[in-house]
């Protein structure tokens, strides 16, 4: 036989764009169309439904940017469609090929009954199936002109990204308002061939099911009539049901398909309008649910579901009857799905328990699985939360996108700092918007890792990013690969089914230990500084409000503002969303968190005053409240009383015009140009920096990534590097014991102050740049005199080794790194840590020294600022603050105790005197991380502590109250079944904890 596949093949893609599609709804008829402009920012329904309009045309320009368009569409349907179905076809100007990221709708009924959402890839609303003929037709759409900020060049800067730079242009054209038939045999016709045709390209040439489904396809193409396709359809049909009908062979792989939406909770659109995308998607949900009794459709993002439940009840109704039908499922049991590498201990456990205490409450339902398909990497801290929390599963999709190594399994049980395994399944469709083409099927059959031990994954099936979901498209397109040979089989499941499912038959499958470091996005750790200060501000700031307030709650009677810190606490994890917190969205997003993160330390400084003034009482006697987990001036953890006296600190002018500053516990010498060439342990006699070399120093690169300006940062960014030595000003600090340092360069000034408090082992080095350069990453080095092939940063409840070598491609594409509170690098009787009040991205290289001793010099570097210019072309520009401190001589727990130290700043208020603590641990390496009021209001304390040091610890807790009793808790401070009560010994309670082990108790009061 002749080989006619590709003459075949060229047939079906032009029969079925130019015949078979433009056939589905054959025939149409214009509906009238009027319009009202919301003058601002969105307006509630009724007001949306009853504004005066004005008549408008197909054709017409409409939708300044982030604007709101009130349509209303009226028609009557003509009387000889009675019998048929008839849709209203809304095609407000898409593009089909964008869906989620320009103009939306969302159709209502007069009485302001949700219909669905329209999107580019839906269109349609149904009218009737049949229709009675002369039915009056009455719509209203909500239209969003949410402007296209990523177009057909991505990445280029663009004034759009915020309502005060995108002007007021009109964005799209309305294209189409029509009643039409639809033809559901052609539709059915469509998908036939659609499903057919995509898996027939992916078989082998030589395959004979490949050639079974063309000839299949010819026949049926030879079947239809293309002057008249509608007559025809079902004779064309007829010739592919046999192949259709051909049931998979056993060993195919298996898809559990879960309908899904992934939101970005912000991104290119600010957070207002994820709102109303979430309320779009769900009524399109909700109304796909009752047409397809097969379809399950999955919503993580609690914040997501408790928008709808404020803004649209409408819709919510609906929500809720799918939700108690089984067949709408609240997912991941998170408050939002965050980035998990910079959130603290406290605020990663939280976005559990404010997730799943919302799923509980208004459904009943407790989350097995954490769902992060889009999270830029996850901190090896986060196993030992989810298991805390509950859960047992984790699912991800993003570390596909890693660009230097290919991750070697797709199911396999990742275990955490603490030795926690969590059961973690990456999709090896390799999409979170599987849309169930037969290129996608296929990929996830080639792409699975797994084979010989498993056969099972999970594709999440339905537009995403900005919404929209799963369209009946997609549903159809399932149905037919349920059982088709040459396929995976697909079959609609819940995440928890396919977890079930997937652990009976993998039970053991490979370990994976440590971070899983996503070889792309390194610069989120970075951008939008600004927002990652005002995110580690509130992380501490809630700790303080919670302690504070705990204290004088038991104490004095003092009212603890549960409402407050439950609001509060919501509104700092939505901001911790994995394109808010790294700093990935536009303008817009990122000018707003900064006036949020402004609000929150204003309320909590208040909740802070005010508890304290309560504790202290009335009196003169200067008090220090410590709120860090560590003894401080002599004032003990969550305590106050006066400070002890702490020596004092000298400066001196050193003959060639450089400084000297000593605290007679380090000695420090500073260059005329402001760089430190000498850090001096004095008990050790060790010198910290290295020969040659100075630290303090500045350096700036060129900074433009091939892709993705916030999130990226490329390995060759380190091909050119200026250092910033010529210093403007290099004087005596105003308190004569510090130093002041003025750069300028570029557009941008930097002042520094060089600090040795007084008896205190640390140099304190703050910074304040006002920062106008673009394209431009700024980092703050330390090369020290220090061999070491490994060093510690932390992460949640404890911390992380990282090798400061390459051996191997994966330590080599660790080039930028996540900490938080500090880095600490360590010979065997010797360390220096840095720590920091509010930055993330760090490096850490190693040299040999080829002149002088032949030593290895270790730098380790702060990333301080970028200047990318997409999505937000002002990212960061304007004054910002770090401070730093540089710690040697330091233990692993003096790098603990001194990062909580730079991020608790002490307070002092006058008082009647000490307050002493509501709880007290007896030994450093038990780190608490929380003391609160349950948040079920019934006045018991919670403790939340960790081991810090990474070794096992014996210590005593003890309360300060009179304690009736304790429990050992989960993270929503529910009892734990198989955990007995600890035992109580006139309020002192004995806790053995292995390396990092995470624990919460619950402790009664008498």
């Amino acid at each position: 036989m002749h080989d006619d596949r590709t003459l075949v093949e060229a047939r079906l893609r032009r029969v079925l764009d130019e015949r078979i599609r433009p056939a589905v709804h054959p025939e149409s008829v214009p509906l009238e169309v009027a319009v009202w402009h919301a003058p601002g920012e969105p307006v509630p329904v009724a007001e949306g439904l009853a504004a005066d309009v004005e008549p408008v045309t197909v054709g017409s320009r409409w939708g300044a940017p982030w604007g709101t368009s009130w349509f209303r569409v009226t028609g009557t349907v003509p009387a000889e469609w009675a019998g048929k179905t008839v849709e209203a076809i809304l095609d407000l100007g898409f593009d089909e090929n964008m869906p989620g990221f320009q103009c939306e709708g969302l159709v209502y009924r007069p009485d302001g009954t949700p219909v669905k959402g329209l999107n580019p890839r839906n269109q349609w609303v149904r009218i009737g199936a049949p229709v009675q003929g002369g039915e009056e037709v009455r719509l209203h759409v909500e239209a969003a002109s949410n402007p296209v900020v990523m177009g057909p060049r991505p990445f280029t800067p663009t004034p759009l990204g915020d309502l005060e730079t995108a002007g007021r242009d009109p964005q799209y054209t309305l294209t189409r308002m029509d009643l039409a038939v639809l033809d559901e045999t052609v539709w059915h016709l469509v998908t036939d061939l659609e499903v057919l045709g995509e898996l027939m390209a992916e078989l082998p040439v030589d395959s004979p099911r490949r050639w079974e489904i063309l000839r299949a396809v010819e026949r049926a193409l030879d079947a239809l009539d293309l002057q008249d396709v509608g007559g025809t359809a079902e004779r064309a049909r007829a010739c592919l049901a046999d192949v259709l009908a051909a049931p998979a062979v056993p060993s195919a792989h298996r898809i559990s398909a879960v309908g899904h939406a992934h939101i970005d909770s912000a991104w290119l659109w600010p957070l207002r309008e994820t709102v109303r995308k979430v309320a779009r998607t769900a009524a399109n949900m909700t109304a796909l649910l009752d047409d397809e009794p097969d379809f399950v459709f999955a919503m993580s993002q609690a914040q997501q579901w408790a928008w709808v439940k404020e803004h649209r009840p409408e819709v919510w109704a609906r929500v809720k009857k799918a939700v108690a039908d089984g067949r709408f499922v609240p997912a991941g049991g998170m408050w939002v799905e965050s980035d998990t590498n910079m959130p603290g201990s406290e605020a990663m456990a939280r976005q559990f328990v404010h997730g799943k205490r919302f799923f509980l409450d208004e459904f009943g339902v407790d989350n097995d699985e954490a769902w992060l398909p889009d999270t830029f990497g996850f901190a090896a801290g986060l196993p030992q939360i989810i298991r805390a929390a509950g859960s047992r599963y984790l699912l991800t999709q993003k570390i596909s996108w890693s660009r230097t190594n290919s991750f070697p399994h797709h199911t396999f049980r990742w275990e955490g700092i603490d030795g926690t395994r969590i059961y973690t399944h990456f999709p090896p469709v390799d999409t979170y918007n599987c849309s169930m083409r037969g290129a996608e099927i296929a990929h996830a059959v080639r792409n699975f890792k797994d084979k010989g031990t498993a056969r099972h994954s999970l594709a999440p099936t339905g537009w995403g990013d900005g919404g929209g979901g799963t369209t009946r498209e997609m549903v159809a397109k399932a149905a037919r690969l349920r059982d088709l040979e040459g396929s995976a089989t697909v079959t609609w499941e819940t995440p928890s089914a396919f977890f079930a499912k997937a652990e009976v038959e993998n039970p053991e499958p490979p370990v994976w230990v440590g971070e899983l470091y996503l070889e792309l996005h390194r610069a989120t750790l970075t951008s939008q500084a600004g927002t990652k200060q005002g995110n580690r501000r509130s992380e501490h700031l809630l700790r303080e409000a919670e302690l504070w307030a705990a204290t004088a709650a038991v104490r004095t009677g003092f009212p603890y503002p549960y409402a407050d810190l439950d609001r509060i606490w919501k509104t700092v994890l939505l901001h911790q969303f994995h394109d808010i917190l790294p700093g990935s969205s536009i303008a817009w997003v990122h000018r707003e968190a900064r006036a949020t993160y402004a609000r929150i330390a204003d309320e909590l400084n208040g909740i802070v005053d005010a508890a304290q003034r309560a504790l202290a009482g009335e009196g003169t006697v200067p008090l220090l409240f410590n709120a860090a987990p560590h003894t401080r001036a002599g004032v003990p953890a969550g305590g106050a009383r006066p400070a002890e006296a702490s020596g004092r600190t000298t400066h001196a002018g050193r003959p060639d015009g450089g400084h000297v500053l000593d605290n007679g516990l380090l000695r420090i010498g500073v260059d005329p140009r402001g760089l430190v060439d000498s850090v001096l342990d004095l008990a050790t006699g060790r010198e910290t920096i290295a020969p040659g070399r100075t630290g303090n120093l500045l350096q700036l690169h060129q900074d433009l990534p091939n892709m993705w300006d916030a999130w990226d940062v490329d390995e060759f960014y380190r091909n050119t590097v200026t250092d910033l030595t010529d210093a403007d000003e290099v004087t005596p600090g105003d308190d004569g014991a510090s130093v002041r340092i003025v750069r300028t360069f570029g557009g941008s000034r930097v002042t520094q102050l060089l600090s040795l408090p007084p008896g205190e082992k640390r140099l304190v080095v703050d910074t304040e740049v006002d920062w106008h350069e673009t394209e431009k990453f700024l980092k703050l080095a330390f090369p020290l005199d220090l061999h070491t092939d490994r060093y510690a940063s932390e992460t949640q409840f404890g911390h992380f080794f990282r090798p400061t070598h390459t051996n191997t491609s994966w330590e080599a594409a660790k080039f930028e790194a996540c900490n938080h509170r500090f880095v600490h690098l360590q010979e065997p009787d010797w360390g220096v840590a840095l720590v920091n009040d509010g930055t993330y991205g760090h490096d850490v290289t190693r040299a040999v020294r080829t002149d002088g001793d032949g030593g290895t010099t270790t730098t380790v570097r702060a990333s301080l600022l970028r200047a990318p210019r997409f999505p937000d072309p002002e990212t960061d520009q304007g004054v910002h603050r770090f401070r730093h401190a540089l710690v040697p001589g330091a233990s692993i727990g003096d790098a603990v105790r001194e990062g909580w130290r730079i991020n608790l700043p002490e307070r002092r208020l006058d008082g009647a005197g000490e307050v002493t603590p509501l709880v007290t641990v007896d030994r450093d390496s038990v780190v608490v991380t929380a003391v609160k009021l349950a948040d079920d209001g019934s006045g018991d304390v919670v403790v939340r502590f960790h081991e810090a040091h990474g070794a096992r610890a014996r210590a005593t807790l003890t309360a300060g109250f009179p304690l009736a009793g304790a429990e050992v808790t989960d993270l929503l401070e529910r009892p734990l079944a198989d955990t007995a009560p600890p035992a109580v010994d006139d309020g002192r309670i004995a806790v053995a904890l292995r390396p990092f082990e995470l624990r919460t108790l619950r402790l009664k009061r008498a």
